[in-house]
């Protein structure tokens, strides 16, 4: 049993699920959730995106995909999904997470991100997504170890504010950071140019950061 956030799942066979989760004591892994899509499965609604849950498996060291038993759900993000822009922000958190987490690596630090992300999301405060994305923008940079200087760095799209609020967001938590109006626009470079280094690693495109411009 480990406690565990589920990161994306796929169809296989008939009645199965590839599921890709991030647990606290392992890292990510991927498994396969045998009958999760049946009305009577023992996984529920626990295999919805970024669900925090209580996850048992079992697996073997000549396999790659470890066998999924059961779930008991700790937190839903089912009452972010009526606001759009909080919707595309999950698949955001979930893209960056997936593509940037190595397997079978455990991060402390990671998971206690996602968890101080998604609380926060769940407060509503005037601009919680924006300032949450940016937030988990650049300390997914970092916690990835290639978040490059931003007091000297040239790329002169990054504006002196958006430094300023960089330097804010690594000395404190989410939560306690000065109180402001966040927007869509609060440090747009600073997302951007964070995008494009997590990009550049990745080595691919996302595909949420439009969606998050077009909002």
């Amino acid at each position: 049993m480990s406690e565990t956030y589920v990161l994306r799942t796929y169809p296989f066979r008939e009645s199965d699920l590839i599921v890709s989760f991030f647990t606290r004591d392992q890292g990510k892994l991927r498994g396969v959730a045998r009958r999760a899509r049946k009305p009577k499965s023992n996984f529920g609604s626990g295999l919805e995106r970024l669900s925090l849950v209580n996850l048992s498996y079992s697996q073997k060291e000549t396999r790659e995909l470890v066998n999924l038993n059961s779930c008991d759900l700790l937190q839903s993000q089912f009452d972010l999904l009526n606001e759009f822009d909080a919707t595309v922000a999950l698949d955001y958190i979930v893209e960056v997470s997936d593509h940037m987490l190595p397997p079978h690596e455990p991060n402390e630090r990671f998971f206690r991100l996602l968890t101080a992300i998604l609380d926060y999301m769940h407060e509503r405060a005037p601009g919680a997504i924006w300032a949450a994305i940016t937030y988990f923008s650049l300390w997914a940079t970092r916690l990835s170890g290639f978040l490059p200087d931003l007091t000297d760095h040239p790329d002169r799209n990054l504006s002196a504010t958006s430094r300023e609020l960089a330097g804010a967001m690594l000395r404190t938590h989410i939560s306690e950071l000065p109180a402001r109006t966040w927007c869509k626009d609060t440090a747009l470079d600073l997302r951007r140019f964070l995008i494009r280094r997590m990009e550049e690693h990745a080595e691919r495109r996302f595909q949420t950061p439009a969606l998050l411009e077009a909002l």
